[in-house]
């Protein structure tokens, strides 16, 4: 069912980089590394190859997705607080060209005002929230099966 050799480029945005010790109640104990390395791990049995990619500024993520023009058949991104009001990263994703699933690991829906607006998600084909590191896996899932559904 699934394609052989898709190429996946999963974005992080600002502060992912500190998760397992950021807030443990609200974003769980594991680490980006310890989620790159689940879904390495589940990469050859779906048939995808995956690239991570994580950085603080705007203009980082902005050209990592301009990046994935070519050179990879879909995105994850987890914006982290710029998926809120970030309209040049909303921007960059209705311009490449790629389809892109967002993630969040917390429910935003269920915290503070200012984080139930998801402008990226809009210009998305997916969103997965509250589902924790899990989430990455489920938005790899549904990133394929659109990719099956366009070939």
């Amino acid at each position: 069912m699934h394609q052989a050799g898709l190429r996946i480029l999963v974005v992080n945005g600002p502060n992912l980089n500190l998760l397992g010790s950021r807030e443990p109640e609200v974003y769980g104990p594991e680490t980006l590394e310890m989620i790159a390395s689940r879904l390495r791990a589940i990469g050859p049995e779906l048939g995808f190859e995956v690239t991570f990619f994580q950085a603080n500024g705007e203009g980082q993520l902005i050209d990592a997705l301009q990046g994935a023009r070519g050179t990879a058949d879909g995105v994850v991104l987890n914006p982290g607080a710029l998926g809120h009001y970030s309209f040049a990263l909303r921007d960059a994703v209705s311009a490449i060209g790629v389809p892109v699933f967002e993630v969040h690991l917390s429910n935003v829906f269920a915290r503070e005002p200012f984080r139930r607006r998801l402008v990226v998600a809009a210009v998305a084909a997916g969103v997965v929230v509250g589902a924790g590191p899990l989430g990455y896996e489920l938005a790899i899932r549904g990133l394929l099966a659109k990719l099956h559904q366009e070939r």
